[in-house]
């Protein structure tokens, strides 16, 4: 630990005194490191090591990588429960991160809680608030000027207590977490679902909603069901036009958006040395498509090598010398083993309408035609926070130059994204930029931008039929750009650029010939490119903003007239009795995803303000009586109406609801609130098949009953019409059912049995009226 002690005193001497003499470059680098050594952000391996030794003594057996970084972050080591799958567990994180659309509702709740100050090192990142409409410079501009109030609100929430703000500009959460934050063996919650892209440096990161955030940062220990680990063994090399992010389109394609819930999936075994740093924070970062509690690799060069480029030398010299602990026991036994062969693995493109639909690049063209799927390619997009990486963008710069070298221009509109500033700087200094825009591509703002739907789309109409290829992670219906029409598909940004030069779904680069200008036809040689440049990176603009070391005399103010943001009121106790005659607002049909639950794109702006948003409740989803959107009968009225505006007639005549779902309810986006607007709009449970781990999480969270029907089947006896009764809350205990009485309107009743994942502490959520609540009452005794 001697090396981090004086890397901490050289920072502070470098801070303290003469930050003016140095060149902006290395101040910047000097205060962002100073946020990397706050006095617990970097707690060493000599806990995690202690940690670790009282587990496996306890356990009697070798341990993954994932059990050790997660056992090793117990609060209780000794007497801790461990039994994968079952038991809860309560860890203590080391960070956390927030991006601007969750952290407006996490601050505000943190503000509610009444703490003085966050109890562990955390970060407010400015990426999703950010519209792709011309252009880098001039979307930026605009942003910061339309959302001026919400980025006053959380720079000024963060200098008050404690929590550092990258600047909008600064970049996309996770790379800016990979290039400064995780490491080896840390254990970092963000309010994110794509957090786990830590992975790719050996971090347990996993996403949570902003409720979960507020426990870590009032130092409350954090609860999370013990994970299954499914293990993924790598043989062979990546090469050719196959790369990192083939390896999780690969694995969604095996374990579908489901299969990996209440799982880490970690991958190991000697392919492992052929991917990138970044390339497996790819892979990483994706998993969340599978509904896994995150991914992880294990320690390796790759990683050193990441981290002494990125300033964090002195972390590298430490995880060498613990390496031992940064890696699976020999022995250790995983849940699901899965093997892939790097040497026989092909180029893969996902979708459409779902991350898990794969096909083999080269068969993508046959399958397209035969399902009616348009073949020309609209639009192709690089970047995201998946695949935004100076490889990723060099090997994507080695296919445009080749196009360009022969007179050919991309035929499909083609876009680029950069993960960071730092990224941005340093691939305009490096060349790439230039080639990517002579290709034809327009260079985005360093933010999430059409990933998450915050696109000012304008080549085709609402509800054309189109094709559009994304190095992206998610392609849920109208994700991307609000038009259900749209058929998006992900691949890597390497296919993307291909596909984008050639314009046509059904083109294979590894056999098919494009044709020149001058009739020359001629094949693209497979895509090459640098790990990482061969000078320093260019850390570009300053764009972070660190805490003063008191902000207690600092103001945030939320104006009661902003349609912005809302300070919240607590939601009310639980009764005491059962919940009775509670309408069915809508029984949902098919996929649901928080997208569908609580829409983005046009909607991120109302993200800090909970009646506001609110009224995009459900709006995206199915309604089994009539397949209809957004349409569903008020049975107090008997007229139609919108999710939301049903919602409010039968919250303002004292009716509660529920909602009822079908497999997999909530996957996707961490956003918490999918479960906020259900409970401020009188919803008091969901009743679903399956639920998608941080969703239920969240609706535990604020209060609502997530259950599941004990037999699946028995969705089908739901009408939409019906009332639903909830038995057996005086008696609510772990592990114990509750019971359904299901009314239907011909005068009939059945009895239904639900079952539910609540523990002790999650059931005192539930009666004080929420999580939040329940921190109130404690403080108070």
């Amino acid at each position: 630990m001697a090396s981090y002690c004086l890397t901490v005193a050289r920072l502070q001497v470098v801070l303290g005194h003469g930050v003016r003499r140095l060149h902006v470059a290395a101040a910047y680098r000097a205060k962002v490191a100073m946020s990397r050594f706050e006095p617990t952000s970097f707690v060493g391996y000599d806990k995690l090591q202690s940690n670790v030794e009282i587990v496996q003594k306890r356990l009697n057996r070798p341990l993954t990588l994932s059990e050790k970084i997660v056992y090793g972050h117990l609060d209780d080591p000794h007497n801790q429960e461990i039994d994968r799958g079952r038991t809860y567990l309560r860890l203590r994180p080391d960070r956390v991160a927030m991006q601007d659309a969750t952290a407006q509702m996490a601050m505000l709740q943190f503000i509610s809680s009444g703490l003085p100050r966050v109890a562990v090192p955390s970060t407010i990142h400015c990426d999703h608030l950010i519209e792709a409409q011309s252009g880098g410079v001039n979307d930026l501009a605009r942003a910061k000027e339309v959302n001026e109030e919400v980025y006053n609100f959380l720079s000024s929430a963060g200098a008050k207590y404690g929590v550092g703000f990258w600047k909008p500009g600064s970049g996309i959460i996770h790379q800016i977490i990979l290039e400064n934050y995780a490491y080896p063996g840390v254990m970092l919650i963000g309010t994110d679902s794509h957090t786990p892209n830590g992975g790719g440096l050996g971090a347990i990161c996993i996403g949570v909603g902003g409720a979960d955030a507020v426990d870590v940062m009032a130092g409350i220990p954090w609860e999370l069901k013990c994970p299954k680990v499914i293990g993924v063994k790598l043989t062979g090399s990546l090469s050719g036009w196959t790369s990192p992010k083939d390896v999780i389109l690969k694995v969604a394609g095996i374990l579908t958006v489901k299969g990996g819930t209440g799982a880490i999936v970690e991958y190991h075994g000697p392919g492992v040395d052929s991917i990138s740093c970044t390339g497996m924070a790819t892979i990483c970062n994706m998993g969340a498509e599978i509904g896994a509690t995150t991914s992880v690799f294990p320690y390796n060069h790759r990683m050193r090598t990441y981290l002494e480029k990125t300033g964090r030398a002195e972390i590298a010299e430490l995880s060498e010398k613990h390496k031992d602990l940064l890696v699976p026991d020999e022995g250790c036994e995983y849940d699901q083993l899965i093997e892939l062969n790097l040497d026989e693995l092909k180029p893969h493109i996902n979708g459409p309408f779902t991350p898990d639909l794969a096909h083999p690049v080269s068969e993508i063209g046959a399958v397209a035609k035969k399902n009616g799927w348009p073949l020309e390619v609209k639009v192709g997009l690089i970047g995201s926070c998946t695949n935004s990486s100076y490889e990723d963008m060099g090997r994507a710069a080695s296919l445009a130059k080749q196009a360009l070298d022969r007179g050919l221009k991309c035929k499909a509109q083609f876009t680029v994204t950069p993960g960071s500033e730092q990224i941005r700087a340093t691939i305009e200094r490096d060349g790439y930029t230039k080639i990517l825009s002579d290709v034809g591509g327009v260079v985005l703002a360093n933010a999430c931008g059409p990933c998450i739907g915050q696109w000012d789309r304008r080549d085709v109409k609402k509800g054309e039929k189109n094709t559009i290829v994304t190095s992206f992670n998610r392609n849920f219906t109208a994700r991307n750009d609000a038009n259900p029409a749209t058929h998006a598909f992900v691949t890597s940004p390497e296919i993307v650029t291909a596909l984008a030069i050639a314009g046509t779904l059904d083109f294979n680069p590894e056999t098919d010939y494009l044709t020149a200008p001058n009739g020359e036809k001629f094949k693209l040689e497979a895509p090459t490119g640098d790990e990482l440049p061969a000078r320093d990176f260019d850390p570009g603009q300053d764009t972070y903003q660190h805490p003063p070391p008191d902000g207690g005399a600092l103001h945030v103010n939320v104006s009661p007239s902003s349609n912005r943001l809302q300070l919240l009121e607590p939601f009310d106790k639980w009764s005491g009795n059962d919940l009775e005659d509670m309408q069915v607002l809508i029984k949902v049909k098919g996929k649901c995803t928080t997208d569908h639950i609580s829409a983005a794109g046009p909607w991120l702006k109302f993200r800090g303000h909970l009646d506001n948003i609110s009224n995009n409740m459900l709006i995206g989803a199915v309604n089994s009586e009539n397949d209809g959107i957004n349409k569903l009968k008020n049975h107090l009225t008997g007229e139609y109406g919108g999710v939301p505006d049903v919602a409010r007639h039968y919250k303002a005549n004292g009716l509660s609801w529920v909602v009822v779902g079908d497999d997999n309810y909530g996957e996707g986006s961490s956003r918490e609130h999918a479960a906020l607007e259900p409970r401020h709009l009188g919803g008091r449970a969901i009743i679903v098949k399956s639920f998608a781990r941080i969703h239920e999480t969240n609706l535990k969270k604020q209060g609502l009953l997530p259950l599941t029907f004990s037999n699946p089947s028995d969705y089908d006896r739901i009408r939409p019409d019906d009332k639903i009764s909830i038995r057996g809350l005086k008696t609510f205990a772990p592990g114990k059912p509750l019971t359904a009485l299901v009314k239907h309107s011909d005068g009939s009743e059945e009895t239904l049995q639900l079952n539910h994942s609540f523990n002790e502490t999650q059931i005192e959520w539930f009666r004080a009226g929420s999580a939040l609540n329940r921190m109130k009452e404690l403080q108070r005794h």
